[in-house]
């Protein structure tokens, strides 16, 4: 597979591909970046960030609104993540450019969903926000979407972006829900008996 040139905004954060991303742009390279992108009409990449370098796995993310333009020339804008890539390569400076860039390869990704496995991925979801008591807050379209969702480390949410099929990615969510909604549950249980016994008791005369 060939490479390609991609301007890289790196962040940290990981980005999934069909995830909308809010971004406050403060620095002169980022605003450089942003307003090239916008007159040009090309994407950038966001690296992920982590332990204090850049990884090798990143997402393309295209811009889909300016939200507002301050005085000081700082932006806020809205992004779309599309493509994962693995970067090659890392320039501190794209060419001439304030903002960094790096040669990528996009990754391949296969849509192979396993639909016995999405059925139990439900029902962890509902038993872990029933147990939250909270709304399911966004609706399970693939594993990209819920990522956010359900407790993942930085670390976790990284290894899912660099799996190249949806029933690996299934795999592993089921795999996480299964450890960590029997935690979840019985922690909440129990919080609710410290409050329960917190509380006067209206207790009953025993009769003998």
């Amino acid at each position: 597979m060939s490479s390609v040139y991609l301007p890289l905004f790196p962040l940290n954060i990981v980005v999934f591909p069909g995830e909308k991303v809010n971004l406050h742009i403060f620095e002169t390279r980022y605003r450089q970046l942003v307003r090239n992108s916008l007159q040009d009409g090309f994407n950038f990449g966001i690296p992920v960030y982590h332990n204090d370098t850049v990884t090798n796995f990143g997402t393309e993310v295209e811009i889909i609104g300016v939200e507002k333009q301050y005085d000081d020339g700082k932006l806020d804008i809205s992004t779309k993540g599309r493509r994962v890539f693995k970067l090659l390569d890392f320039d501190v400076r794209a060419g001439e450019n304030l903002y960094p860039g790096g040669h990528i390869e996009w990754q391949e990704n296969i849509d192979d969903p396993n639909f016995l496995i999405k059925e139990q991925i439900d029902e962890q979801l509902m038993h872990l926000y029933e147990a939250l008591k909270i709304q399911n807050p966004k609706e399970f379209v693939d594993c990209f979407s819920i990522a956010h969702h359900i407790g993942f480390s930085q670390e976790q949410e990284l290894a899912l972006l660099q799996l190249f099929s949806e029933s690996e990615r299934q795999a592993m969510v089921l795999d996480h829900l299964q450890q960590i909604v029997p935690v979840v549950v019985e922690t909440e249980r129990l919080k609710d008996r410290v409050r329960m016994n917190g509380h006067f008791k209206n207790l009953g005369p025993f009769e003998f």
